[in-house]
C-alpha cells in the first residue's frame, strides 16, 4: 500500500477536532428528529420575497429556519443553554440566556468551513437576520483565517490557565508553534497592515466565539440530500445542536376538511435536534416541537416577522 498524500492539519481543523473529540468524550448525546412539513411554507417565503429586486435582500429559507428554530427556543429556554459539570463532585449548574446567540457553520470563499457566531437572532427580524448574515459572510472574505482562529485559540488557551489547566496549554503551545504542525500566522508589517483593517470590514474573535446552541444547515450544503443527519455534536458547554436538512417529497397521509385520510405528495424538512441527556430529558423538547406544530400548520405567521 503506497501513501499518495500526507496533509497536516491547519488551524481551522485543530479546532474542529479539539472541540469534536471533547464533545463525544464528556457528552451522553440524546437525537430526536422533526419532520416539518414546508410545503405552505416555501409558498410564504415566495411571498416574502414578492417585491424584492435586491438579491443581497432576499429572504432565504435557511434565514426563515433559523427563525422558526429560534421561536422553537423562546418556548423551550432550557434548550438555549450552558452547562458547566463537575463529574468527580457531582456537580452541574445550567445557565440560561436572554438572548440567542447561533453558532452557524459557514462554506468561506477558500471552500473551508468555518462556524461563526450570529449574535441575537431571537430577537431580530427576516430582514435583520439577511442583514446580519450577508454582513458575516462579506468581512469573512476580507478576512485572514488562520489570525481569527489563533486569536480565538490563544484566547481559550489563557482562559485554561486561569482554570489551571498548566499543562494543556504547554501541550496546545508547542502543538502549535513547533515542527510541521506549526501554525502559520501573520508577522512584522504583514500582521500591523492587517490589524489595521478596521473590525467593521473583517471577522474577530467575537464573531466566531462560541453561541448558546448551535444549528447547521445540511440542506443548503447538498440539496440533492435524502434522508437526514442521524447524529451531530454537541460543542460544550452548549446542551443543544440543530440540523436542518434539504426538503424532501414524500408521500404523506394528511386529513381533508371532512376528516378522511388520503396520501399525497408533500415537502418534508426534517430538523435533527441533539440534546445533553445530562442537562435536557425528552420532555424538555416537547415545547419546543410544539412551538413547531403551530407555525408549520399556519406558516402565514412568517409574514410577521419580516
Amino acid at each position: 500500500m503506497a501513501i499518495v498524500k500526507e496533509e497536516h492539519f491547519g488551524i481551522a481543523r485543530k479546532i474542529v477536532s479539539n472541540m469534536t473529540a471533547e464533545s463525544w468524550e464528556t457528552i451522553p448525546h440524546a437525537v430526536v428528529t422533526y419532520e416539518a412539513d414546508v410545503t405552505e411554507l416555501f409558498n410564504e417565503v415566495k411571498k416574502l420575497n414578492a417585491d424584492c429586486t435586491d438579491k443581497e435582500k432576499k429572504i432565504t429559507i435557511n434565514t426563515v429556519m433559523l427563525k422558526i428554530l429560534c421561536e422553537g427556543l423562546k418556548a423551550a429556554p432550557k434548550m438555549n443553554t450552558h452547562l458547566f459539570f463537575n463529574r468527580k463532585l457531582v456537580r452541574g449548574r445550567l445557565v440560561y440566556f436572554d438572548h440567542i446567540d447561533i453558532s452557524m457553520p459557514m462554506i468561506l470563499p477558500s471552500g473551508e468551513m468555518m462556524t461563526v457566531n450570529m449574535h441575537d437572532m431571537g430577537n431580530k427580524t427576516l430582514t435583520e437576520m439577511t442583514a446580519a448574515i450577508n454582513d458575516t459572510a462579506r468581512r469573512a472574505r476580507g478576512s485572514d483565517m488562520n489570525e481569527v482562529m489563533f486569536e480565538v485559540s490563544l484566547d481559550n488557551t489563557l482562559n485554561g490557565l486561569k482554570e489551571g489547566k498548566l499543562l494543556q496549554a504547554i501541550r496546545r503551545l508547542y502543538g502549535s508553534k513547533t515542527g510541521k504542525h506549526k501554525v502559520k500566522t501573520l508577522g512584522g508589517k504583514a500582521k500591523k497592515d492587517y490589524y489595521s483593517i478596521p473590525t467593521t470590514e473583517r471577522l474577530t474573535k467575537h464573531d466566531i466565539e462560541q453561541g448558546t446552541t448551535t444549528i447547521s444547515n445540511l440542506g443548503s450544503v447538498y440539496r440533492e440530500q435524502k434522508g437526514f443527519c442521524a447524529l451531530l455534536e454537541i460543542i460544550p458547554p452548549q446542551t443543544t445542536a440543530f440540523a436542518i436538512n434539504s426538503a424532501q417529497k414524500r408521500a404523506v397521509v394528511v386529513t381533508d376538511e371532512n376528516g378522511n385520510d388520503k396520501v399525497e405528495p408533500r415537502l418534508i424538512m426534517p430538523i435533527t435536534i441533539a440534546i445533553d441527556h445530562r442537562a435536557l430529558d425528552y420532555g424538555d423538547i416537547v415545547p419546543l416541537m410544539r412551538r413547531f406544530d403551530e407555525i408549520f400548520a399556519d406558516p402565514s405567521v412568517v409574514q410577521s416577522w419580516k
